[in-house]
C-alpha cells in the first residue's frame, strides 16, 4: 500500500486525509520535515498562499519539500497547494516552490462570494467531475512541458507536469475521488518507476 502524506500547517487537510483512504492508500498528516522520509506522495491543500508560505518556512518545509520532488516523488497542490507549485505567479516576485512551469493568478475567479461549483471533463480523470471552486486561482501560461488536463470558461484549472498535479479546485470536498485516485496511480507509477 501507497503512503501519501498532506501538508498539515493549514487547509482541508481532514478532507483530503478521508479521499486518500477512500482511494486504498495510507494517509499521514506531515506536521515535521522528518516525516517526508515516510510517504511515497504529497498533497498541498488548500488554504491561503502567502500563510502557508509562511508556515511552510517557519517549519523549515520549502527545501526539503523541493527535493522531495526532485527525488521523482508526485506532489499534488489544490488550489492554494497550485499557487505554491508554479514557478510565476501574476504580479507577485518571487513564485514559491518553483515546482511547475506555469503563471498563476491568484484568487482569478472571486473572493469568497464568487465561490461555485461547476462540471468539468478532466484528462485521464471523469468526463463529469463535479469541481467545488473556492477563491480559487487559475493557470494563465503552460510552459510546453505541462498537460492541460481541464479548463473551465477557456481558464486552465487543472494541469500535470511528469510528477507534479495541481488543480484549483478543492477534489476533496465531494464524494467522488476520482480525482485523488488518480494521484495515488502516479504515486503508485512513480514507485514502480524509481524502483527500476
Amino acid at each position: 500500500m501507497v503512503t501519501i502524506g498532506v501538508l498539515a500547517l493549514q487547509g482541508a487537510v481532514r478532507e483530503h486525509i478521508r479521499a486518500i483512504e477512500e482511494s486504498g492508500a495510507k494517509a499521514i498528516q506531515i506536521k515535521h520535515r522528518e516525516q517526508l522520509h515516510e510517504i511515497d506522495g504529497l498533497i498541498l491543500p488548500g488554504g491561503e498562499s502567502t500563510t502557508m508560505r509562511r508556515l511552510i518556512d517557519s517549519y523549515d518545509f520549502f527545501t526539503a519539500i523541493q527535493e522531495f520532488g526532485e527525488q521523482g516523488k508526485p506532489i499534488f497542490g489544490t488550489c492554494a497547494g497550485l499557487i505554491l507549485m508554479a514557478n510565476e505567479i501574476e504580479g507577485q516576485d518571487p513564485a514559491h516552490m518553483g515546482l511547475m512551469n506555469m503563471k498563476v493568478a491568484r484568487n482569478a475567479f472571486g473572493r469568497q462570494v464568487a465561490s461555485f461549483e461547476a462540471e468539468l471533463a478532466i484528462t485521464h480523470v471523469a468526463d463529469d467531475f463535479n469541481a467545488v471552486f473556492i477563491r480559487a486561482p487559475y493557470v494563465l501560461q503552460a510552459g510546453p512541458e505541462v498537460e492541460i488536463l481541464a479548463t473551465y470558461q477557456d481558464r486552465i484549472v487543472a494541469a500535470k507536469q511528469g510528477h507534479y498535479l495541481c488543480t484549483a479546485f478543492h477534489p476533496e470536498l465531494t464524494d467522488d475521488n476520482r480525482v485523488v485516485e488518480y494521484f495515488v496511480t502516479m504515486v503508485k507509477q512513480s514507485l514502480k518507476t524509481l524502483a527500476s
